[in-house]
């Protein structure tokens, strides 16, 4: 009997490919027997154009997928006259070939065994590019197409059973679909053919692809009634669709543990998306889960159905499974090709100076021995004070043990969050475990050819001329900012500048790389947590540069988020004291800034020196306004090539450089008013040297943009540049010579006889008092062997009102240094103080003197000599053990949180930030695009 066919089309919204469907429908050589038509719920005039070809019927099924409207068709078909009868599946973007369904009926009318063919899918726009031609499923269960994107050479024509077919275009047995109720509900768009192909297999029938029946197609389910699917919503679906099917076809001893392994499984496949710089498919991850697991996607009736009709076991279609070389393979190949076009692309660009070959080497070279030409006196330390540096904890456990929140050993002790450059220091001091304090030794001997080296790479990115970059690099290694920063002891603004370059080199490359997002979000974290009063010109820079580049919204968002979780915990305590100023103070030992003006900082100077020069000149006994004027005329090439760049060709691209000035600028000079931190009874203003060197940055981008548009005249330029800004910092770089330095080789932080009883009893308190300017005392209780850097805490220099026991240690304070009766045996037992110090005096040599003489009069304190920390005193009537130490950061449910909850942060920033070696960009064979073991990949992905 002659096989009849139903052909069934099905459209949503296709006109513009409707009318070619129809066309290719009307040209067939062997004419199907009946036409459906079905209007899935068109907005445009799809049905009107349905109703024009004259189908033997037009229904209606608004709102459901392509499966649900093939099955609204067959419901209003013809009786089965025979069972060899016919559906012909077509969607509105399926034009067939004039031979197609006779190629079809062709090769099933001669193999009985045959229920399901499927012709070769084209390129709509491309008839000789195959679009799909055979699926399958990979060992886990992944579908995968068998061919895809390929040029059509009757390269695959010798084949013919496979494990699946597409929709669009199947023929498949009537008395089949019945049998297997048609496509799974839970499967509305991609593996739905797939999944119905596999029930036929293991139903005893065969699947087979027919290369003489061609049907032109416009995209896959996943787009039926839809313009595009965005490539994230494609990888969602395909894994919502493989979790379904992998629950569907499990037996039931195995379920329970599929169904535990959900969750488990999408927190190991969301680590590998970000390491694979996908981290918008992280939540379509848990997402598809979740639904699984639990949005009732009709498991239950697919597995009943799927028991049913099943007949064959899983080896019947083992052969056809694609096998992990072959899988493997395919993806390598995808990779190679990547890479190939992503190599065509570098080749087009612009050439760049190279680092060997064109200086940038040798200016690193240069610049690190003058680095320990100037600081290699410090080398044979053991740690550097002075500023607002102390040693570090003697180990990498005692430094981590600082970081989060938990209690902070400072005055009389409080809970409290760690400031954020902690988690600087602590990384720094693990670097050099054995001697967490000499990580700053080495940052100070480093810190010229580091800075030399940033600049250079940065400057690259905004010129192709080879000599701008070597220019960049002395004029940043030779920044004032950065050199009075180091002589003044004020690391963070050290930290700070070192990694300017990187942020900016890293924010540029953001807008089109995941990794280089999460490198720029670990640099602003470590930026603004060196140098907290950068904080709000570093968040005006990144929404400028977000709305500059709209459709990289989705990569620079996530920027500050790394910053966010450093310092929420230190902005809840500052606001909940009202003091929100008080995040801006700078980390470390507070130390008084000298005062400064306008004209000072128009110089790059942060303090009252003048870069040196004042001390120099006035040996010399020239008057202290000449130093002003040598300063203003050595810094006048620097400023005079920043500002001719707004003038010359491309000026457009100096905009941004001058704005971070300017932002820099207005930071310093903001922050020389706002004083947020006391050093006993001296209030004292936030340290400009980092506004300054964010000032220096955006001068310097000027600089190489004006003399990258010079032309010639740039060499001379440039040269006299560089000249000046080394005569500018020669005073600089000697202060360790010359004495001017404030840092200096550093030791024990209390004196030995401290710290040796520390080491038995590490709680043990020490009353560390200071003469102040005006006649008073400064009281600070350090413990065990003294007050680390990485214990400092913000939230103590930046304390505006005295609790209960300060207002306690004060009061004995006061008592100890002077004569009176009072008995202070109970008050230096409630803080557990066995050790008084009287730092010299460097000012108040009275109130040092009165002092002294009080502690040696008092009967409770035993004399125990001088030392190189100042005068000791000794008291004894301790009771024989510590009490009890504190919680810890990890120890409350509070400080693990946090620390968990930033560790994940961190973790996936740091994830996303591992450069891989694949590359995610479309490649395209006429078109065609390659796609990895999650889907397909975003096209201005680079990394």
């Amino acid at each position: 009997m002659q096989a009849r066919v139903t052909a069934i089309l099905v459209a949503r919204s296709g006109a513009a490919y409707l009318e070619r469907t129809l066309a290719g429908l009307a040209r067939q050589t062997r004419q199907p027997d009946a036409v459906i038509a079905v209007d899935a719920g068109s907005t445009d005039n799809s049905s009107d154009l349905l109703a024009a070809s004259g189908p033997a019927q037009l229904v209606s099924a608004p709102g459901g997928s392509f499966g649900s409207a093939v099955s609204r068709a067959i419901q209003v078909a013809a009786p089965a006259a025979s069972d060899n009868e016919w559906f012909w599946l077509l969607a509105h973007d399926n034009a067939p070939a004039p031979t197609a369904l006779e190629q079809l009926l062709g090769a099933v009318e001669i193999a009985p065994s045959v229920a399901i063919a499927g012709p070769k899918l084209m390129r709509w726009d491309q008839p000789d590019v195959i679009a799909e031609f055979g699926e399958t499923i990979t060992q886990f269960g992944a579908s995968i197409p068998l061919v895809e994107g390929e040029l059509d050479q009757a390269q695959h024509d010798v084949q013919d059973d496979v494990l699946g077919v597409a929709a669009g275009g199947m023929l498949v047995r009537r008395s089949l679909w019945t049998a297997l109720g048609g496509f799974d509900p839970g499967l509305p768009s991609i593996d739905a053919a797939l999944d119905f192909s596999i029930r036929a297999r293991l139903a005893g029938f065969r699947v087979v692809v027919v290369p003489g029946a061609k049907v032109a197609s416009a995209g896959g389910p996943e787009l039926f009634g839809r313009k595009s699917v965005p490539d994230r919503r494609r990888v969602s679906i395909a894994r919502s669709a493989q979790l379904h099917r992998r629950l569907v076809y499990s037996s039931g001893g195995a379920l329970p543990f599929h169904w535990l392994s959900l969750l488990p499984l999408a927190i190991v496949r969301a680590i590998g998306q970000v390491i694979a710089k996908r981290p918008g498919a992280v939540g379509g991850e848990f997402a598809t889960a979740l639904s699984t697991a639990f949005g009732g996607s009709g498991i239950a009736p697919a597995r009943r159905n799927f028991r049913t009709t099943r007949t064959l076991g899983w080896a019947s279609i083992a052969l056809l499974r694609m096998p992990p070389a072959e899988v493997r393979e395919r993806r390598r190949q995808a990779r190679e090709q990547s890479a190939v076009a992503s190599s065509g692309a570098a080749t087009a660009s612009a050439p760049r100076a190279g680092f060997v070959t064109h200086g940038g080497l040798w200016v690193v070279l240069v610049a690190a021995v003058v680095g320990v030409i100037s600081w290699g006196q410090l080398l044979g330390a053991s740690s550097i004070v002075g500023g607002t540096l102390s040693p570090l904890s003697g180990t990498v456990g005692e430094l981590w043990s600082h970081v989060g929140y938990g209690w902070r050993e400072i005055g009389v002790g409080f809970v409290g969050a760690s400031d954020p450059f902690v988690y600087v220091i602590a990384v720094l001091g693990s670097i050099t475990f054995w001697a967490p304090s000499f990580s700053i030794v080495l940052v100070y001997v480093l810190a010229m050819p580091l800075a030399a080296l940033g600049a250079w790479f940065a400057a690259r990115r905004l010129t192709a001329k080879p000599v701008l970059p070597v220019l960049a690099a002395v004029l940043w290694a030779l920044a004032p900012p950065l050199l009075g920063s180091l002589s003044d002891g004020h690391f963070g603004s050290v930290i700070a500048h070192l990694l300017l370059p990187w942020l900016v080199l890293a924010a540029l490359s953001a807008a089109r790389s995941w990794a280089a997002a999460a490198g720029a979000a670990l640099l602003f974290a470590a930026t603004a947590a060196s140098a907290p009063v950068l904080v709000p010109a570093l968040l005006l820079c990144w929404l400028a540069w977000m709305f500059s580049r709209p459709k990289s919204t989705h990569r620079l968002i996530g920027i500050p988020i790394p910053a966010l979780a450093l310092f929420a915990p230190l902005v809840v305590q500052q606001v909940m004291r009202g003091n929100p100023l008080g995040l801006l103070a700078e980390p470390g030992v507070p130390t008084i800034s000298g005062g400064t003006s306008g004209l000072r900082l128009a110089l790059a100077e942060a303090g009252t020196g003048m870069h040196g020069w004042t001390t120099v000149l006035g040996n010399l006994s020239l008057p202290a306004t000449s130093s002003v004027v040598l300063v203003a005329v050595l810094l006048a090439p620097v400023g005079a090539l920043a500002i001719l760049a707004l003038f010359v060709p491309g000026s457009r691209r100096a905009i941004p450089s001058m704005v971070i000035a300017l932002l820099g600028f207005a930071t310093a000079v903001i922050g020389t008013h706002i004083e947020v931190a006391a050093v006993g009874a001296v209030a004292t203003p936030i340290w400009a040297g980092a506004g300054l060197s964010l000032f220096w940055l955006g001068l310097l981008g000027s600089v190489v943009i004006g003399l990258d548009a010079l032309g010639r005249a740039s060499v001379p330029l440039g040269l006299l540049a560089g000249v000046t800004s080394v005569l500018l910092a020669l005073p600089l770089l000697g202060t360790v010579y010359l004495g001017t330095a404030v840092v200096h080789a550093g030791g024990r932080i209390l004196p030995a006889v401290v710290t040796a009883q520390a080491e038995d009893r590490p709680r043990i308190g020490t009353l560390v008092l200071t003469a102040q300017p005006a006649g008073g005392l400064s009281a600070v209780i350090a413990r065990g062997t003294g007050t680390s850097l990485d214990d400092r805490s913000t939230l103590a220099s930046t304390v505006q009102k005295l609790n209960s026991d300060e207002r306690q240690l004060a009061r004995m304070t006061g008592n100890l240094a002077s004569r009176s009766g009072y008995d202070a045996a109970s008050d230096l037992r409630h803080f557990s103080i066995g050790f008084v110090l009287l730092s010299p005096a460097d000012k108040d040599r009275a109130a040092y003197a009165r002092s002294s003489d009080a502690l040696d009069s008092n009967s409770l304190l035993t004399p125990v000599g001088n030392t190189d920390n100042g005068l000791l005193w000794r008291y004894q009537g301790l009771p024989k053990t510590d009490a009890a130490a504190p919680a810890g950061n990890t120890e409350t449910p509070l400080g693990s949180a946090i620390l968990i909850g930033q560790a994940i942060i961190f973790g996936l920033t740091l994830l996303l930030g591992i450069p891989t070696a694949r590359r995610r960009r479309r490649t395209a064979v006429s078109g065609s695009v390659l796609e990895g073991p999650a889907g397909t990949f975003d096209e201005d992905d680079h990394d």
